[in-house]
């Protein structure tokens, strides 16, 4: 095997591919990362340890082709450490070369005959807009538990039924939940799905707005010819029980400009959490989205792990308040609108600001579709700093619901015109002092 190709085009390759190696192989073959040259000008990057597998394509200009086997972790590490020069690949049999210019490495190559085969999913499923499906991940997947002793709570739950699909995700103190529209492959598809929360989240990296993703599934019983229908009753929004893929060997794909993502999906079934979902609140506040937003993130600078941050609702206004016991205390107020009895309430500051976080995307989804509702001229923060809007611009809103500061509150970040049509996006939080008395 023999080719050249740009260093930031494999650099990005390899770093793309090499975040689904596993930490800990079971096996030492599983630490490869598979490269194959063809004669139609491709490089092809591979990994796979029986759970997850990644691949890119690539262009490339292939002398030879030919397929080899390397460590993957140590090709990551010398690729983001070349200089700006084509590199140039050359498998001498036992070992390949690598050349970039004046820097030249040699890598002991690992038996290609001893490598997974990938698994092919050939059950399309559905399309989505790739920027969509991404904002979406990027809401929920911070509500999902990382305590691997409940593996259910690891994993995001994706409902498939239609043309909506539903992704949620808990730790038992938080619940994110986000609806968005895609394109099924079948007017019957009814299915829902248990992916890891950490693989779904790379996923997402491979996802560009405007660019279709391609949805994938595989299961035992399944193989894309026909999907499960709805056959029971539960709480889904309409009603009967979709069928879950989560036999031994099933699996969903994720495909979309060269690169497709794969891993098998968690056993065992997910909570019924659209029931969580209070139908009634005592207390309601609208909020302008990025104002508030940053405000908790200064306020919140000052509060330790284990303490609040309070909210405190009076005339036409927020006050958001924090502090660490004989060190620091933070407030600062933001215009609001509220009603009810409850004036006050605290949450865990980790938990406040992921929520509004996700609630920002979705107010600014709103804004930008024209769903959402307006508010006062504003601010708008990017990666935690000040950015100023545009001179008689309008700022989206973020809604929190709560009945008392003992019962779960709800953030969302769209306000239907009908108020008898949930949002797109909600966000269910235990407040701190239901926290402390659990």
């Amino acid at each position: 095997m023999r080719f050249s190709i740009e260093r930031d085009t494999l650099t990005e390759a390899v770093a793309w591919v090499a975040r689904a190696l596993p930490n800990r192989p079971v096996l030492p073959i599983l630490s490869g990362l598979l490269l194959a040259a063809t004669e139609d000008g491709s490089l092809t990057l591979s990994c796979f340890d029986y759970e997850v597998s990644a691949r890119i394509r690539v262009p490339a200009d292939v002398a030879e082709p030919g397929t080899v086997l390397v460590p993957g972790r140590l090709l990551a590490e010398i690729t983001r450490s070349l200089p700006g020069f084509p590199v140039e690949f050359d498998d001498g049999g036992q070992d390949v070369t690598l050349t970039c210019g004046a820097a030249a490495f040699t890598l002991v190559t690992l038996p290609v005959e001893e490598y997974p085969e990938l698994p092919d999913l050939p059950g399309l499923a559905g399309t989505v807009d790739g920027g969509a499906l991404a904002a979406a991940i990027g809401q929920v997947v911070p509500a999902a538990s990382r305590d691997d002793t409940l593996p259910i709570l690891t994993g995001v739950n994706i409902e498939l039924v239609g043309d909506t699909m539903t992704l949620a995700a808990t730790d038992r103190y938080r619940l994110a939940m986000r609806e968005l529209d895609w394109q099924p492959s079948g007017p019957d598809l009814n299915v829902t799905v248990l992916i890891p929360a950490r693989t779904l989240a790379d996923s997402a990296r491979m996802m560009s707005p405007g660019v279709p993703v391609q949805i994938m599934l595989r299961s035992e019983q399944h193989d894309g010819a026909s999907w499960p229908r709805l056959t029971g009753g539960d709480d889904t929004s309409r009603g009967g029980t979709a069928a879950s893929l989560r036999a031994a060997d099933a699996m969903i794909g994720f495909e979309s400009g060269g690169r497709r993502l794969t891993t098998r999906l968690i056993a065992g079934e997910f909570i019924k959490y659209k029931s969580r979902f209070p139908a009634e609140f005592g207390c309601r506040s609208d909020m302008p989205a990025a104002s508030f937003a940053a405000a908790v993130k200064r306020v919140a600078l000052v509060a330790e792990r284990g303490s609040s941050v309070r909210l405190s609702f009076g005339q036409g206004k927020v006050t958001i308040e924090a502090g660490t016991e004989g060190q620091a205390r933070a407030r600062e107020t933001v215009s609001a609108e509220f009603s009810g009895e409850e004036p006050t309430i605290a949450f865990r500051p980790d938990y406040l600001l992921d929520g509004l976080g996700a609630a920002l995307t979705a107010a600014a989804e709103a804004e930008a579709s024209g769903k959402g509702e307006k508010g006062e001229k504003g601010e708008n923060i990017e990666d935690g700093e000040k950015v100023d809007r545009e001179e008689g611009g309008e700022e989206a809103r973020i809604r929190l619901e709560f009945s008392s500061p003992t019962r779960p509150a709800v953030i969302t970040g769209t306000v239907r015109e009908r108020a008898d049509e949930p949002p797109d996006f909600r966000y269910l939080v235990v407040p701190l002092r239901a926290l402390a008395s659990a």
